[in-house]
């Protein structure tokens, strides 16, 4: 790579996302060591920041040292024993990996489907349930892979009531649309720094209820993962701060910027943010016949994910938008490749100017690749969406 050459992006893309340069500025502050007195006090005050972010009072709140993934396997680490039956909700990419990820540490899992693109029915799980049941339910908040916001509260009580409990992924929906752990009685939640929080990939916060830290502490087998043991891991975060590995202090520098942004801003003006600039694009890409690929009414507004116009060649225009405007916009995965755009609209990326400079741009793409549209919709769209 030629370091000398200009990366700078508009990062418009499914993640990572653009980054505050606040938070560029405080990864460069002097690394310390991991138990020295003010970096302990950093970390004190990152677990408050995410408690307000994830809207909880769990004391086992805490970033892992990886990225959403990591996340995501912690929580299926630490409440997964080898032969806990586990219910898995599939409706894209994300929720077929919570599966995989399940399987390895030896759940017995039951899948249950639904169409790329659509939310689950509260019924559907509660019929699940009753054929079969499970110790823990997993399912997607914000799936990156297609745009669908699943509602979590009824789900929520479906699962309690089943006496299982419920990890959620919101790894695209934190700090970018409301995600209530107390309030929808999630037991184990993971996010991941990229996205919404605008901060590099690295980190991922994670949050158990106290449900979900009696199902760790009471385990018979020890967690799988020595890495990924929260039993261990939360002694070093908590007031023994008995080492278990090297902090990346520079990531929790960034984190904690991050955090910080979140609460100047306030969470409510901040989901806010992101539902106006989703309005804005929508407004504006329907102008010119795009649709979205997620069930009507359960959008996500900080990943839009939209279908790929007839006779448009998705890559050559992704490769046109990076290359001329240097903007990028994510591809589909797995049934959905080659035919959706999966554009973000996350954390400082979540701005007017982007919106509008993303559907100029796009327009230009557009005809050059012969497809016909009225020119200038987009944009005229846009600005009659923002001023509602």
């Amino acid at each position: 790579m030629n370091y000398t050459k200009d990366l700078r992006r508009v990062l418009m893309g499914p993640g990572p996302s653009d980054v505050d340069p606040r938070i560029l500025a405080a990864m460069a502050r002097p690394t310390i060591g991991h138990l020295d007195p003010d970096f302990v006090q950093l970390l004190n005050e990152i677990r408050a920041d995410l408690q307000y972010v994830f809207q909880t009072k769990n004391q086992l709140t805490l970033a892992m040292s990886g990225t959403g993934m990591a996340g995501m396997e912690t929580c299926i680490a630490n409440l997964i024993e080898p032969g806990d039956p586990m219910l898995v909700c599939i409706n894209g990419a994300f929720g077929g990996r919570m599966a995989d990820i399940a399987g390895r540490y030896g759940a017995e899992v039951d899948q249950l489907e639904t169409e790329w693109g659509k939310v689950f029915d509260p019924d559907q799980i509660r019929k699940a349930l009753i054929k079969k049941p499970a110790k823990i339910v997993g399912i997607v908040h914000a799936e990156t892979s297609t745009g669908a916001h699943q509602p979590i509260e009824e789900i929520s009580k479906i699962v309690h009531e089943h006496g299982a409990l419920l990890i959620v992924d919101t790894v695209t929906s934190l700090a970018g649309t409301k995600v209530a752990v107390d309030e929808w009685r999630i037991d184990a939640c993971y996010s991941g720094t990229q996205k919404c929080l605008s901060c590099p990939p690295g980190l991922a916060p994670v949050t158990f209820s106290e449900a979900a830290v009696r199902k760790l502490e009471n385990r018979k087998t020890k967690v799988q993962s020595w890495y990924l043991d929260l039993s261990m891991i939360r002694q070093y975060w908590d007031s023994e701060r008995l080492y278990h590995h090297t902090a990346p202090i520079n990531m929790n520098y960034a984190l904690h910027e991050a955090l910080r942004l979140v609460r100047e801003e306030g969470l409510e003006k901040r989901w806010q943010r992101h539902l106006r600039h989703h309005r804005m694009l929508r407004a504006g890409l329907e102008a010119i016949g795009i649709r979205y690929v997620a069930q009507e009414g359960h959008q996500l507004p900080m990943l839009n994910a939209v279908g790929v116009p007839d006779g448009v060649d998705d890559a050559l225009v992704r490769k046109q938008l990076l290359g001329e405007f240097q903007i990028e916009i994510g591809g589909g995965l797995g049934i959905f490749k080659g035919k959706v755009w999966r554009i973000g609209l996350m954390g400082a990326a979540s701005t007017e100017r982007n919106v509008m400079l993303f559907l100029g741009a796009l327009e230009k793409c557009l005809k050059d690749h012969g497809y016909r549209f009225t020119a200038g919709a987009s944009i005229a769209a846009a600005s009659d969406a923002g001023g509602k």
